[in-house]
């Protein structure tokens, strides 16, 4: 089984005469990050691999995300996933090596919720409802494939695991 998991960076700041690119993380986004890590901490939701945006709100999302692991993570920066339509994330994917099992990306929307849309076949229909609707700052979607090879993934063919939201995880 292989495992994905999408993390869409935290809430960003909008600064003016700061560029896009280099936009950091508002206060909301600095005190989701650590919700959502000790989320993934608490249920085993620990990747492989994380590949990582090279936008300064999604490396900041990824300063605040790591220190949740018991170990240390292998972990690169991937410039191709800022702005990147679903087709290049899916491609990004695609070519992980075979020896990573369980695979987290931290990048952007829309892109990330195309690729979700794109890749999952069935779940959960209350989640897949709120999916379909919205996939907010810091929410996290795990996606769970029979296929052997990253290189075998299809589109419909992943079972959502779950979806999670910083606001759901506030109230539990």
């Amino acid at each position: 089984m292989l495992r994905l998991m999408l993390l869409r960076h935290a809430k960003s700041d909008w600064p003016d005469g700061i560029d896009d690119h280099d936009r950091p993380l508002a206060g909301r986004g600095r005190h989701a990050s650590p919700l959502m890590t000790e989320y993934m901490a608490q249920e085993g939701l620990r990747p492989d691999l994380a590949i990582v945006s090279t936008a300064r709100r999604t490396m900041e999302t990824w300063k605040l995300v790591r220190p949740a692991f018991a170990r240390e993570i292998d972990w690169r920066e991937e410039a191709r996933i800022y702005e990147a339509p679903a087709r290049v994330i899916v491609d990004i994917v695609r070519s992980t090596e075979p020896a990573i099992r369980s695979l987290l990306i931290v990048g952007h929307n829309p892109g990330l919720h195309d690729v979700a849309l794109q890749l999952i076949g069935n779940g959960k229909e209350a989640d897949l409802a709120r999916l379909r609707l919205k996939y907010p700052t810091a929410g996290l979607v795990v996606i769970d494939f029979k296929a052997k090879s990253w290189s075998d993934l299809a589109e419909k063919t992943g079972q959502l695991d779950r979806f999670v939201t910083p606001k759901m995880i506030a109230v539990i």
